[in-house]
């Protein structure tokens, strides 16, 4: 696996990775890699002949209360980790490369960012729209995968992908879960051992929505029950659990073609994300 830290090394890289006209899949990271960032390099191997990765952690979209300072950097580890699942080349661009003197453009996305983690975290997703543009042109791959965990980053990221005819096919890989069933997320590290038991309930409290959802039960009474597992289980703020137009992110107070109930909590002060699914059978 090529290493390269320079954007002026960007270029000729790429041209070697595409010699032959061979396809190349982008995977974008922060770093902190866990088995879930290994299963987008898995799929990126499927997806084209040469693969990509970058590790940047995106200052953009971090606000001025959260945890950039202390954000898990772990960089010859992720780059082991990258190498060994079969990643060809690794861009880790210094704040400078990305956002050079004078940088004055952002971009933003409306609709699908506007609700959910647009309102707990004004800015964010400026912030990750912003930043997966600039890697998209400098990549120009065919295609770039991200996570299901994060599921209205993925929809922001495809419908700013489609708005500014990038060209390139957004492809979303499930939820990557601990045994346990907790989605694997880099913050994960910020629990301690009795929080990371408490903080089963978040998957735990999805799960048994969907199955009232599932068995005719009304929407509001199925998200009320699961905010209720999770104050009982300890978490200190719950941002939102919400069924969800699965496309539009728009709240549904009924099922309704393709959906997924999202939540936000935050427990030990560590603040996290999941989703899950809802399929309803043709007789519902």
């Amino acid at each position: 696996m090529q290493t390269i830290r320079e954007a002026n090394q960007l270029p000729s890289a790429l041209v070697a990775l595409r010699a032959g006209g061979r396809s190349l899949a982008l995977v974008p990271t922060m770093g902190a890699l866990h088995a879930g960032h290994l299963a987008l390099v898995e799929q990126a191997k499927r997806a084209a002949q040469r693969v990509a990765a970058t590790i940047f952690i995106n200052p953009l979209q971090f606000g001025a209360n959260e945890d950039l300072g202390r954000y898990p950097r772990q960089e010859r580890a992720d780059a082991a980790m990258l190498e060994q699942a079969g990643c060809d080349l690794l861009w880790i661009p210094p704040p400078e490369a990305v956002y050079p003197p004078g940088f004055a453009t952002r971009v933003s996305v409306a609709g699908p960012s506007e609700r959910w983690e647009g309102e707990a975290r004004p800015g964010h997703f400026d912030g990750v729209a912003t930043v997966v543009a600039k890697l998209l042109c400098a990549v120009r791959p065919e295609v770039a995968l991200f996570g299901e965990k994060d599921f209205q980053q993925l929809a922001v990221i495809r419908r700013m992908t489609l708005d500014l005819q990038l060209g390139v096919e957004i492809i979303g890989v499930p939820i990557v879960r601990d045994a346990d069933g907790l989605a694997l997320s880099s913050r994960n590290a910020y629990l301690s051992n009795d929080q990371r038991e408490r903080a089963l309930a978040l998957p735990g409290a999805l799960k048994e929505a969907a199955g009232m959802i599932q068995s005719g039960a009304a929407v509001g009474e199925a998200i009320e029950q699961a905010k209720a597992r999770l104050g009982e289980a300890g978490f200190e703020r719950i941002d939102y659990v919400a069924l969800v137009d699965a496309q539009s992110l728009e709240p549904l107070d009924r099922p309704a073609g393709a959906m997924r109930l999202i939540a936000a909590a935050a427990i030990g002060g560590t603040r996290l994300i999941d989703n899950l699914a809802v399929e309803m059978d043709a007789q519902s």
